[in-house]
């Protein structure tokens, strides 16, 4: 795969920033050039609003719910058709093994399959009323959405947000990460192809500092979905509180998994550990902390460990178990975090091996599983975004409770025990968006509703429950005698 220049999309048109500035893509497999985007700026984001607006003055606006649905299915269709180059482009860009960004590329088809198919199904309510009126609601469009998308798993979350968005009839402005968006621009390209009308969907690329923070605090923006970290949401929801703009915001988690005596350890030991491997565990929902019943502690962590040193790491089209960090950047941070492990005295129970072909200009870090480490420490508080998972017991479902629900996130939680009783007990009682038993999705599931409590964030996005997110309520009441 040559390297390319990519442009924005804007109005049906593909073209450079207004200024014709650009920024360089690495391929963190190796550091080497991979390809160009366009750097822009607040004029192209204006430019993208504007045409998103005339969108919904004409043919995308007056659209039947129906011919939406027919057209998000054919992009669903697009999808597969390109899935070689998607996967290997997502991979390169990325650094994830082939084989997962394989399946990512499934998930960004089922999402518009899902979503095509739900287009038309979205019914409003007739409320019982006072004698001789009639009250019904509808559900409508926000308007124009804007769609912030993060570096690592730009196929599946462009498909979760803009999915719904399209699919309840709103107009977009996407603008993806610049550390990894390539696969995003592809997605555009096959997007116009299945017949999207322009100004639908527009595409600016560039910096958060630029274009980023330019679309947070547009005007003409109506919804915001985010998906990053908690700083940066925490700034992007200032931005559109200028505007009383709503927005959905997936930012960062802790996610635990609770391992109790009774468990199946045979099927919880592969969830246990590629929760938190997966994608270089740079993964909103990565299963970071394993928390286990004291008299099966040691049988649980040796056999992690044992895990561990099998792993292989390596560029991202050897399809090993990881592949590299997005970044070198994202390399010092995971690797510092790693350190502070060692030098409080923590202890390594066990790595991964980086293999010998690895570039010597990649992003590479070697997967840890680590223990001792006190709750309040920071490797058990803080998100690392990167392969690393601590292991610590617990005695008593009590305790279980209070560490899963002592970080300041809550995102997903996994229980293993095959205790009935036990199972909702502490389903109901951890603050967290998702809880998966005896099993661990990693926010996985079209169908199922995803989203965070505490600072991992508010808003709902995938299954049926992200249309009503894209969509706001009128209420009409007729007065008829």
């Amino acid at each position: 795969m040559s390297k390319r220049t990519y442009r924005n999309y804007i109005a049906g048109r593909w073209i450079d920033a207004a200024d014709g500035r650009r920024l360089e893509i690495l391929d963190p497999s190796d550091g080497s050039h991979l390809a160009d985007i366009a750097r822009s700026g607040s004029e192209d984001v204006d430019r993208a609003v504007q045409a998103a607006r005339t969108s919904l003055a004409g043919d995308w606006g007056r659209m039947s719910a129906t011919d939406r649905g027919r057209i998000l299915h054919r992009i669903g269709e697009g999808v597969l058709k390109n899935i070689n180059l998607l996967a290997e482009l997502e991979a390169r860009d990325v650094g994830k093994p082939l084989k997962q960004a394989r399946a990512d590329v499934e998930a960004l088809a089922r999402y518009f399959e899902f979503y095509g198919a739900a287009a038309d199904k979205v019914h409003g309510d007739t409320i019982p009323y006072r004698t001789g009126f009639t009250a019904i609601t509808l559900y409508e469009p926000h308007g124009v959405t804007a769609h912030i998308i993060p570096w690592n798993y730009p196929m599946q979350i462009i498909g979760r947000s803009l999915g719904a968005a399209l699919a309840m009839g709103n107009a977009a402005v996407v603008k993806p990460a610049e550390e990894a968006c390539l696969t995003v621009i592809e997605f555009t390209r096959i997007a116009e192809e299945a017949g999207l009308p322009h100004g639908a969907l527009n595409l600016v690329t560039g910096t958060g500092e630029e274009a980023g923070a330019a679309l947070s605090g547009h005007p003409g923006i109506n919804h915001i979905s985010f998906t990053g970290s908690v700083a940066t949401g925490a700034l992007v929801q200032a931005a559109a509180a200028r505007n009383a703009v709503p927005v959905t915001l997936e930012l960062g988690g802790k996610s635990p998994q609770l391992v109790f005596a009774d468990a199946d350890l045979d099927r919880a030991l592969p969830f246990l550990v590629m929760a938190g491997i997966q994608n270089a565990g740079q993964t909103c929902s990565a299963s970071s902390r394993i928390l286990v019943e004291r008299s099966i502690y040691e049988e649980v962590a040796a056999r992690m460990a044992d895990a561990y040193r099998k792993l292989k790491v390596g560029p991202a089209l050897s399809d090993l178990d990881v592949g590299p960090m997005v970044s070198r950047r994202q390399k010092d941070i995971v690797e510092g975090y790693i350190g502070l492990a060692e030098r409080d005295g923590a202890r390594l129970a066990a790595q991964g091996t980086i293999v010998p072909e690895a570039p010597a200009g990649g992003a590479y870090v070697t997967p840890t599983l680590i223990r001792d480490v006190t709750p309040s420490h920071r490797l058990v508080q803080e998100e690392i975004f990167g392969p690393v998972q601590v292991i610590m017991p617990f005695d008593g479902e009590q305790q279980a409770i209070d560490l899963a629900n002592g970080t300041p996130y809550g995102l997903v939680c996994g229980i293993w025990t095959n205790d009935g009783g036990r199972q909702f007990r502490l389903a109901r009682a951890i603050h967290s968006g998702q809880v998966f038993i005896n099993n661990y999705g990693a926010g996985g599931g079209i169908e199922l509703p995803f989203g965070g409590v505490k600072r991992s964030g508010h808003g709902r996005e995938k299954g049926f429950e992200a249309l009503y997110g894209f969509a706001t309520t009128k209420t009409i009441s007729i007065y008829h005698g």
